[in-house]
């Protein structure tokens, strides 16, 4: 598979993320990324754990997911037993990817990942939040040469330097930086998106959101502020249920998101000063310096007999004060345009 440069894209890179969102079913995973194709993704996003890769099946204190999460009380390795994709359905999703045209990659959680993902020729990579501090790992991906995507949703300032560091130092440039808000689903007042151009500007990288907030407010708002890629959890519909079904998409709610996104792009445009056709026809409603009384030659040119009304056909308004008190060289009639030669 082709190496992505999203470097170089005009236009928003769209990730659906499939996560958990296949509910332990290979069809409702193939499913969900020809619906992913239909909302207008780029990209489909999968995880490449297993329990065993990430944590180890204990019943202590420490692996006990705490209060205040939607998957309290359940401990780390139930989770994540329930929640990954299995590494036998992985080359069959990037098959169906491919045939629908999107991109497909992976976030990887150890060295066995990576390996794995290299024999299906990934085309990118992507560093979950929780992973921003695991220097040797994040080491070992950036080796690969691929493109990398970082998310910073428990990063400090030295975290994310870090880790642009160890990038670089294997001579890997090709960096993408998300803001992201890693609470599930995150409160939309703590998005922060104004993160999204410092990241650009501070670290001298391509910046975007992976999102977590319920709806699209936040990710047509990273687009107006600059984001470059939009990462948002995808479901084919919410009452599969699963860990992640409540802070997801489904086919309907991502296609208003891209719509969106698409819609905010066209209207941010470009600095430009030059007038559009539209807006050269829309001078038609604009002032201009017309007669509306009858003038003989000869007659005084005054307040009364012409003023600077619509259409904007007739002389430029900023004329007026120089022919107040100036003798006209013609006989105008009330509606006529004054001409040049008055001035």
């Amino acid at each position: 598979m082709k190496k992505v440069n999203f470097s170089n894209r005009k236009d928003v890179f769209i990730i659906a993320e499939l996560s958990a969102n296949h509910n332990g079913s290979l069809a409702t995973a193939i499913e969900t990324i020809r619906a992913a194709k239909r909302a207008g993704a780029d990209a489909i996003k999968l995880q490449t754990y297993t329990a065993d890769t990430l944590t180890i099946d204990s019943k202590k204190e420490d692996f006990i997911i705490k209060k205040g999460s939607i998957w309290e009380g359940k401990n780390l390795y139930e989770l994540y037993k329930e929640a990954h994709t299995p590494w036998e359905w992985h080359p069959t999703l990037f098959k169906v990817a491919k045939q629908e045209g999107l991109v497909c990659f992976s976030s990887p959680f150890d060295f066995t990942a990576v390996d794995f993902l290299e024999t299906l020729n990934v085309p990118l990579y992507k560093i979950a939040s929780f992973e921003i501090t695991d220097i040797p790992l994040i080491e070992y991906i950036a080796s690969k040469g691929k493109p990398i995507i970082l998310s910073t949703g428990i990063a400090t300032k030295d975290d994310i330097e870090l880790a642009l560091e160890t990038i670089r130092e294997q001579g890997n440039n090709e960096i993408a930086l998300l803001k992201c808000t890693s609470s599930y689903p995150a409160p939309i007042e703590e998005a922060n998106l104004a993160m999204i151009q410092d990241l650009s500007k501070r670290f001298g990288v391509i910046s975007g959101l992976s999102d977590h907030t319920l709806g699209i407010t936040a990710p047509v708002t990273a687009t107006a502020l600059g984001a470059k890629i939009i990462e948002k959890h995808f479901i084919l519909n919410k009452s599969i249920g699963g860990p992640d079904a409540s802070f997801s998409l489904d086919e309907k709610e991502f296609t208003q998101m891209v719509n969106a996104v698409r819609s905010t792009e066209k209207a941010i445009g470009k600095v430009s000063y030059k007038l559009t056709e539209k807006q050269k026809a829309g001078k038609a409603f604009s002032r201009s310096l017309y007669v509306v009384e009858d003038i003989k030659k000869g007659e005084i040119f005054t307040s009364k007999n012409i003023r600077s009304i619509r259409p904007g056909f007739g002389l430029h308004p900023k004329y007026k004060n120089d022919l107040l008190g100036k003798v006209s060289k013609s006989n105008y009639k009330k509606g006529e345009r004054l001409q040049t030669k008055e001035l």
